[in-house]
């Protein structure tokens, strides 16, 4: 069987420092983090990925760590025109001037995205967090960029709270749901009822199936097949340092049974998404 053009939505540059997880001694769990393009690049080169979007690294309680990496990103989607660049972002008031910083690199070459993740703080119910909400939202309709959100299962980053993101912004700027609602019970908030719903709605809303239980893939293609809708929806990701390209690639193509979907979950969602046409619109100011 010829091997499937792939197309990565979303995976992470930059290596780590230790960190004392959970009490523990630190460690460093992402080993196959990256800190170099060349090293990104070889990669690619490795797994024949076609192209990819490629965000800084995160996983540390230091918000300072993923942001020191964005330039990084934006250098790697500017010298490879497999690479595509997110840039990290925060709600954080504390946060203010260096996502400022990173807004800044929203009209560079090869941005096509930010990425929210409430793990490292922030939560979507804070009004000084709205503040900055409404203001990252802002740059991303203006450069036409999608918003990444990292979901979980309960706490900050509940599917349920990601969930008023699609619901308040997502009429006008593409929102990635990130781990197609994060476990078993994201999935079957997200694949039961709600993702469906927002796509009919017309909400420009999008999932990837990284870290899924193994019978959420499946669901969701059954879904789509009975609902005749959502086929352009979902995405691969790798999630790379995380998760692993490997499985997750098996893992999606084991479950994906019609020949069509499966060419578009692997590519023609990724083009469409992200190698369009786009059509900037004025910066929004600065508010604070």
């Amino acid at each position: 069987m010829p091997r499937p053009d792939v197309h990565d939505a979303h995976r992470h540059l930059g290596v780590l420092p230790a960190h004392p997880y959970y009490g523990g001694p630190p460690v460093v769990p992402d080993v196959r983090a990256r800190a170099t393009i060349a090293q990104l690049r070889a990669d690619l080169d490795a797994e024949r990925t076609s192209a990819a979007v490629v965000i800084p690294n995160y996983g540390v309680p230091k918000p300072s760590v993923a942001f020191g990496f964005n330039e990084l990103c934006v250098e790697a989607a500017q010298v490879d025109e497999r690479i595509l660049a997110g840039l990290w972002v925060s709600v954080r008031p504390e946060d203010t001037e260096a996502t400022e910083r990173a807004l800044a690199l929203a009209g560079e070459r090869g941005v096509v995205a930010l990425k929210l993740s409430f793990l490292l703080g922030g939560d979507v119910t804070d009004p000084a967090c709205r503040s900055r909400l409404d203001r990252i939202f802002a740059v991303a309709r203006a450069h036409d960029l999608v918003v990444h959100v990292h979901t979980s299962p309960g706490g900050a980053a509940d599917v349920d709270r990601m969930g008023t993101l699609v619901d308040d912004y997502a009429a006008e700027v593409a929102v990635h749901l990130v781990h197609l609602g994060g476990g078993a019970s994201g999935h079957i908030k997200l694949i039961g009822g709600r993702f469906f719903d927002w796509v009919a709605a017309g909400r420009r809303v999008y999932t990837d199936a990284s870290w899924a239980v193994g019978f959420a893939p499946r669901w969701f293609a059954a879904e789509v097949a009975r609902r005749g809708l959502g086929h352009d929806r979902l995405l691969f990701a790798s999630d790379e340092p995380w998760s692993d390209h490997e499985g997750e690639l098996a893992r999606l193509t084991g479950a994906i049974g019609d020949p069509e979907l499966a060419r578009r979950v692997l590519a023609e969602n990724f083009r469409d998404l992200y190698l369009r046409e786009r059509t900037p619109r004025p910066h929004p100011a600065t508010t604070w």
